[in-house]
């Protein structure tokens, strides 16, 4: 497919489908994790948008200012995390491509390997901890903003939730070929740490949802 910006956010939605339907490696469940979490941005900031300016919600103005622009750099960045997980998946993809004929040839590739999975490891890391950020969000403006936009924060929680979980299964896939056993621990604990934030956080939005009711300022 032509696209010569080589970004994601500059496809359509029908394009970058087709894209990641199509038998090319790349984009995939790494991209589609940041695409679905920078969706759940855009909702964040939409609720925080619709809460603006509207006098019923005024003793909530600070927070809803200051998560909704959150939430709008939060989607930005995470459509730059979905480029960057494709390059780095490729250049894994050619690392494991490299030749090993010869002794050199090995320790090489070998190499190359390990670089290039401690890369596919750390942007999906950067992608779960914006997810997390994502669900502060949510969780601030629950029950402080709009309440007829209440749903979509409910729904940003899902696909932020996720983005999480399909960003964590990418950090985690590519930790063996790391080669570095106690950096794989430190990943491990700190992906498992990441995701029991990012699952209660969702699930207070989704309480105060229900709700239905504004809570303290």
């Amino acid at each position: 497919m032509d696209n010569p910006s080589g970004r994601f956010r500059d496809l359509t939605v029908d394009q970058f489908g087709t894209l990641l339907a199509s038998d090319t490696p790349a984009p995939g469940g790494g991209t589609a994790s940041a695409i679905a979490a920078s969706l759940a941005a855009d909702l964040v900031a939409m609720v925080a948008a619709l809460s603006e300016n509207r006098p019923k919600y005024a003793p909530y103005a600070d927070t809803v200012a200051r998560h909704g622009a959150a939430a709008r750099l939060l989607a930005s960045e995470l459509l730059d995390l979905a480029d960057e997980d494709a390059r780095v998946y490729d250049a894994f993809a050619r690392a494991m491509k490299l030749p090993r004929d010869s002794d050199e040839e090995k320790a090489a590739r070998s190499a190359a390997i390990r670089a290039a999975a401690r890369d596919a490891a750390a942007v999906p890391l950067r992608t779960l901890e914006a997810c997390r950020a994502i669900v502060v969000a949510s969780e601030a403006l629950a029950g402080r903003s709009n309440l007829n936009a209440a749903s979509d924060l409910a729904v940003a929680s899902r696909l932020a939730e996720a983005g999480a979980h399909g960003a964590a299964d990418n950090v985690l896939v590519n930790l063996p070929a790391m080669a570095d056993p106690v950096a794989a621990e430190e990943m491990t604990a700190r992906v498992t740490e990441i995701l029991a934030d990012v699952e209660d956080l969702a699930e207070s939005t989704r309480a105060h949802v229900e709700l239905g009711a504004l809570r303290e300022p």
